[in-house]
């Protein structure tokens, strides 16, 4: 058997499985794409995770559509990072040309123009149906995370859900967290004092800039009413494809800190929301986290041990997460070993630097007799990768050259129009466009404080003058007793008493509840 003979065996066997599958490209030998040797994805283990890398300009975003379209078409609903604002032609058909009618004479089979179920959403001001989620709904734990607080922050932090919870003062977006801080620093610090224990200025001072610089990024839009559900993100489609909802951020790469923090808070919240599947056939859900860097570059290390946690349990859930970069390097090691399915691109080698980080790259792959990789990975052409992922057993594949087919989705943007046009039929636009104003924390306790400064100040009690009587031998008992300095001192103690009353209504609340809405794993 000639070398090429069993090369052709060895990814056939590889790259056949029995459960539902889909074609993403045909394997290269010697350069030569070999027509009828299909590279497969089996449906059953996207749930693991995976990997799309490659510099500028060599095909990734076309193998995000391959991928998007395949599952939608096999009933998997799909979430897309739309970073850079290029996926939106997901939602038109494609049109055929010169390179596609070249692409398919290598990969075979037939191109055939087709859009996508779509529904844009935003998390900023970017055109799309609204998400936000309460502060509430993050809790302290994952709030603290991802404000980088520390031990003692993050106990501050805690007391103040704590206290909300007994209070019953809704904690719904940054404004009332921030009122929260300033209050049990000035107003109700005795109050809080007394009951919880004492808290440092200079702790709740800490807390409140970092909340401030995660304002400065914009994330005043994503916290609030009403809170976005993740079982929107699940939808099938009236002809039974899977809804592709793509999350317009094309604003957020210069705004890292609040895309981290939505990435999070989401992760966390599908884990909390969904119940544990086992072993499905197919994922429930699939996320494309496009320039995923952002999601890690102003990470803490406590924050990106919470990722890790949460990539590592998330996948039980039936949700598989693909994270797409430049460099693989960018993805923290820990989080790049549970990734089955990766797809390489070329990297770029342009000084002593790059050329380490190929070689590093070559080695997350599995060992082959047949491609020089390091050397291969520099070469790749557009559109084409080293591709390896798990089999239905969970064993990984044969590391294979891919030439992949195109997307039969538009390979362009959508004008403003367009999306405007599907924006305007969206399903969920008119129950979460409109946020809601409930009363919460904020308006609680600003009502609360300005009752209190209405109020009159008691009068204060006079001590009454003594009425010289006539000189007599002794004092009756009575007359003893309203002459001692103690009963004296009796009223004015309670104008202290009263004043201070005025002040502890500020705190008055009933019986302590749970957040109805937490869901955090954390």
């Amino acid at each position: 058997m000639s070398n090429k003979e069993a090369f052709i065996s060895m990814i056939k066997n590889g790259y056949q499985f029995k459960g539902e599958n889909f074609k993403i490209g045909v394997a290269v030998y010697d350069k030569i794409p070999v027509t009828g040797v299909d590279v497969n994805v089996p449906l059953k283990t996207l749930n693991r995770h995976g990997l799309i890398a490659g510099a500028t300009g060599t095909g990734k975003t076309k193998t995000l559509q391959v991928l998007t379209e395949s599952l939608s078409k096999a009933s998997v609903p799909v979430l897309v990072m739309d970073i850079k604002g290029d996926l939106s032609g997901i939602a038109a058909a494609g049109t055929s040309n010169d390179k596609i009618v070249e692409r398919i004479s290598h990969t075979g089979g037939e191109f055939k123009p087709a859009s996508c179920p779509v529904e844009f959403l935003t998390i900023s001001n970017e055109p799309g149906v609204r998400i936000r989620a309460t502060v509430t709904e993050f809790g302290p734990v994952l709030l603290s995370k991802i404000l980088g607080l520390n031990d003692t922050q993050e106990g501050v932090v805690s007391l103040i859900f704590k206290y909300c919870d007994d209070k019953r003062l809704p904690l719904l977006n940054l404004q009332d967290f921030i009122k929260l801080l300033q209050y049990i620093g000035d107003e109700g610090k005795k109050e809080i004092e007394k009951e919880y224990g004492k808290i440092s200025t200079s702790t709740t001072g800490t807390i409140l800039r970092k909340v401030i610089e995660l304002q400065q990024q914009g994330a005043d839009v994503f916290f609030g009413e009403p809170s976005f559900e993740v079982d929107d993100l699940i939808r099938i489609s009236d002809d039974g494809r899977g809804m592709v909802s793509v999350l317009r951020v094309t604003d957020m790469q210069n705004r890292p800190k609040l895309f981290s923090t939505f990435m999070l808070s989401l992760l966390a919240e599908l884990y909390g929301s969904l119940p544990e599947e086992g072993d499905m056939d197919k994922p429930k859900l699939v996320l494309f986290i496009d320039e995923a860097h952002l999601v890690f570059q102003e990470a803490t290390n406590a924050l990106l041990q919470q990722i890790l946690t949460v990539v590592k349990l998330i996948r039980s859930k039936g949700v598989g997460i693909f994270f797409c970069t430049q460099n693989p390097q960018d993805i923290p090691a820990g989080v790049l070993a549970q990734l089955g399915l990766k797809v390489q691109h070329a990297l770029r080698a342009f000084t002593a630097a790059d050329r380490k980080t190929i070689k590093q790259a070559a080695e997350n792959y599995p060992e082959t007799e047949y491609y020089d990789v390091d050397e291969l990975m520099t070469q790749l052409g557009t559109g084409e990768a080293f591709v390896t992922l798990l089999d239905e057993k969970g064993i990984p594949t044969p590391l294979v050259h891919t030439m992949l087919i195109p997307p039969s989705s538009r390979m362009d943007v959508l004008t403003s129009q367009e999306i405007t046009d599907i924006i305007s039929r969206s399903k969920l636009k008119n129950k979460y466009d409109q946020e809601v104003d409930s009363r919460s924390a904020y308006e609680i306790l600003n009502s609360k404080l300005e009752e209190a400064a209405e109020r009159p100040a008691p009068a204060p009690v006079q001590e009454k003058q003594a009425t010289p009587k006539p000189q007599r031998q002794g004092k009756s008992t009575v007359e003893e007793i309203l002459d001692n300095s103690v009963t004296r001192q009796v009223g004015r103690t309670a104008a202290s008493i009263i004043t201070r009353t005025l002040l502890g209504a500020l705190g008055l609340g009933g019986r302590s509840r749970s957040r109805s809405r937490s869901r955090s794993i954390f």
